[in-house]
């Protein structure tokens, strides 16, 4: 198996000297420059062999263009078209969602600074709230989903029957993506990016081992690219613009009241109720309540 172990043992024996004339490989700068520009060509290659679940014994590129877009494009191209547009399809929802939640961060961030917005900046940290909310439920049903897949998978006989190991390898991603609903939505956001990450580890395994098609592991890995960009860009926007359902905005609202009370309890606007035995007056600015209870004086005849 193609572990991180084995790329740097190899690229450790490219970069020793000669063992033949035990010196160095490059004895001039333009024979330095090739070399390094040979060595990250072939970085490159073993990176994306790494990211297609590349098996020493089994090997899953099976190509003469032995580079970082050799590899990739060869693979890419296995992948059915199908199967290649309903990922992409899959990933707008998520798309949507994180450009929604960037957006109205930006906007009830300047609502929370005192700013006007085209946006009641309770309706904005509202939607907010629910924006992130339909990202992380969006985020834990992909996980489930790309576990699910796994079972299909054994269902299909893929490789073989495999058995109890893969259908917990397609279990355990449904119990992760349900208990990241319990969380906050930023907490919620890291953690699944996390989830994401350790899937796709998990799969570029079953694809060397021959679990999943030979595809599965690169196609799965520029899935985990999308929704990590789009899990970076929310919690980003949000930390950078701000804020996120806290009191902020609320703050500010209630400044907009207190400003919009002060008005309205001008002296020159105060009226005064009797009914019975009782007057209320309105309060002025700098008392403690609202309306001023007082008893009225019975008028002596």
């Amino acid at each position: 198996m193609f572990t991180s172990s084995a790329f740097w043992q190899l690229q450790h024996r490219r970069t020793v000297a000669s063992t033949v004339t035990n010196k160095p490989a490059s004895q001039s700068f333009d024979q330095a420059a090739l070399n390094i520009k040979e060595e990250a060509g072939n970085s490159a290659a073993d990176i994306a062999k790494v990211i297609a679940g590349v098996n020493m014994t089994n090997d899953a590129v099976k190509t003469g263009k032995d580079s970082f877009l050799g590899i990739t494009g060869t693979i890419a191209s296995e992948v059915p078209r199908p199967v290649l547009a309903f990922g992409l399809a899959g990933g707008i929802p998520y798309i949507g969602a994180s450009a929604t939640t960037v957006y109205l961060a930006y906007e009830t961030g300047l609502a929370a600074s005192g700013i006007p917005i085209n946006i009641d900046p309770g309706v904005a940290l509202t939607v907010l709230d629910q924006a992130l909310n339909v990202q992380v439920t969006y985020g834990a049903v992909m996980l489930s989903f790309l576990g699910a897949l796994h079972w299909g998978m054994e269902f299909a006989e893929l490789g073989g029957r495999k058995g109890y190991a893969r259908l917990a390898l397609g279990a355990v991603p449904v119990i992760f993506a349900w208990l990241t609903l319990a969380l906050q939505p930023m907490t919620a956001l890291l953690v699944q990016c996390a989830g994401f990450s350790g899937l796709w580890w998990a799969d570029a395994k079953a694809t060397s081992m021959g679990w999943a098609p030979k595809w599965y592991s690169q196609y799965r890995f520029y899935l985990s690219i999308l929704v990590g960009t789009c899990i970076i860009g929310s919690l980003a926007g949000c930390s950078y613009w701000g804020p996120v359902a806290d009191h902020g905005v609320m703050a500010r609202v209630l400044e907009l009241v207190k400003e919009q009370r002060k008005q309205l309890l001008d002296k020159k606007n105060v009226k005064k109720i009797e009914v019975g035995p009782v007057s209320a007056k309105a309060a002025v600015s700098g008392d403690e309540a609202y309306v001023k209870l007082t008893k009225r004086r019975k008028r002596r005849k």
